[in-house]
């Protein structure tokens, strides 16, 4: 090998090792940008809105199972202007809180300024338990009492259930009630995913409204050019999820789904911006940003003004879900995919309203046959699992690995992330809630709800 090729193989190497550096710099930049903007929004919202000790958030929350090494990123918690901050190695992100609205990752150090106007009223329960003499004459009590105890169990303490709460409403009262320890009653949880559904709800009371056609192409701006085959995408599409746009569901640093929650301002234009993949109506894929996508879309139809307060006073208030709260993006978009806290009993609250086909005291919330429509299956997923922001089959994580449990074939599901799980069986008119903190796939939540059944009379 002569010098001039020694040249030309070492300068090949340098640019590859450059490259290399320049792949794991970015990678490395990323990895830190995220979970340093996860530990300020979960710590902001764990201490601002649930109102749980700055200590139990840190020690659990952001510091086990793959999230230990969050523990060395520095957090501040500043009670005056309820903001959190964190900072690991220069990078440093900032979550806000606002009453009504929960809390915002900033970026370039600035929010949307929306606020909620209304005067909510203190959390009070408007959900009544069954008497012993009620509960008697329909649930075996010992077996009812062994299934949350199963519940609340650990099995593998290298792998934790850890089960935050419990509440079974039957014929909507509450005939089953249980918390861990540091929680109660009065706790809001995150649902993640489950917010989903909620969105469902919203977008049918704009149906129910006039507002809003499932049949009409979604009206987004980013695809309002006339060669844009985004166009063909209505708002039904989205519901059932099968857009066609491209969206990474995983979980890894890179994804989709974790860059829109963690280093973007703008969630819903984020999710609006992937390229068209498939024909829209034709395949079916899990998408948080699809959520997004329909949380914009109900902010321009109800308007700026009335947006903020619109969950509460057409859904939360009359349900008296007062815990109930969603938070907004840095642009001022509800993240309808991912950040909805409530009570464990104000979500049951909304599991009963559609237990009761969309109506509450008389009144209906939502359109006459919406939950029928909701719970039909798409064509386009598998075995037909979905149907519109809701589970008609558990997903997989959350199914017993060892046995198969047949579940009422009328049952249907909230599901998301870490747990958080909410069953409704119209034939047995259950609502079942379980919400925990369950980061590897030990939740077996269909033997849970088929031991609740067991021990029904």
């Amino acid at each position: 090998m002569n010098i001039k090729q020694k040249r030309r193989l070492l300068l090949i190497f340098i640019v590859a090792l450059v490259i290399i550096g320049a792949y794991v710099t970015y990678y490395g930049a990323q990895v830190v940008f995220t979970v340093v903007a996860y530990k300020a929004k979960i710590l902001c919202s764990g201490v601002f809105v649930s109102k749980r000790s700055p200590q139990s958030v840190l020690s659990v929350d952001l510091a086990v199972d793959d999230l230990a090494p969050m523990q060395y990123i520095n957090t501040v918690i500043d009670t005056n202007t309820q903001q959190v901050k964190a900072e690991f190695i220069g990078i440093r992100k900032t979550a806000v809180y606002r009453p009504g609205l929960g809390c915002t990752l900033l970026f370039n150090g600035a929010h949307h300024d929306g606020k909620s106007k209304v005067r909510r009223q203190d959390p009070q329960d408007v959900l009544t338990a069954w008497s012993n003499q009620e509960k008697t004459q329909h649930f075996d009590e010992e077996k009812l009492s062994k299934v949350l105890d199963w519940a609340f169990s650990e099995i593998n303490l290298d792998q934790q259930r850890r089960t935050r709460a419990v509440v079974i409403l039957h014929e909507g009262k509450v005939v089953a009630e249980r918390y861990a320890s540091g929680f109660d009653k009065n706790t809001p949880f995150n649902g993640w995913s489950m917010t989903k559904s909620v969105i469902n709800a919203l977008v049918g009371i704009l149906v129910k409204q006039g507002k809003l056609n499932l049949q009409q192409f979604a009206p987004v701006a980013a695809w309002q050019s006339p060669n844009d085959p985004r166009r063909k995408i209505t708002l039904g599409h989205l519901l059932h999820m099968t857009s066609g746009l491209q969206f990474d569901e995983e979980y890894g640093p890179l994804s989709d789904v974790t860059k829109m929650l963690t280093r973007v301002g703008d969630t819903a234009a984020f999710a609006a911006n992937k390229k068209l993949v498939a024909e829209p109506g034709s395949h079916w894929s899990y998408s948080s940003g699809t959520t997004n996508i329909i949380s914009r879309i109900i902010r321009d139809s109800v308007g700026e003004d009335a947006y903020w307060d619109y969950p509460y006073k057409v859904l939360f208030g009359p349900l008296g879900m007062h815990s109930a709260v969603i938070e907004p993006d840095a642009s001022g978009t509800f993240i309808g995919s991912s950040f909805m806290y409530a009570t464990a009993r104000d979500w049951a609250k909304f599991g009963q309203l559609y237990l009761q086909d969309g109506e509450w005291n008389g009144e209906r919330i939502l359109p006459k046959n919406w939950v029928a429509y909701t719970t039909t299956p798409v064509s386009q997923a598998p075995q037909g699992i979905y149907g519109s922001h809701f589970w008609l089959q558990l997903p997989d994580v959350f199914r017993s690995s060892n046995k198969t449990y047949a579940l009422p074939k009328d049952a249907f599901h909230m599901a998301g992330h870490e747990g958080q799980l909410i069953t409704i069986i119209p034939s047995y008119k259950l609502v079942i809630v379980r919400l925990g903190l369950t980061r590897y796939p030990v939740w077996e939540h269909d033997k849970f709800v088929s031991m609740v059944l067991d021990a029904m009379k």
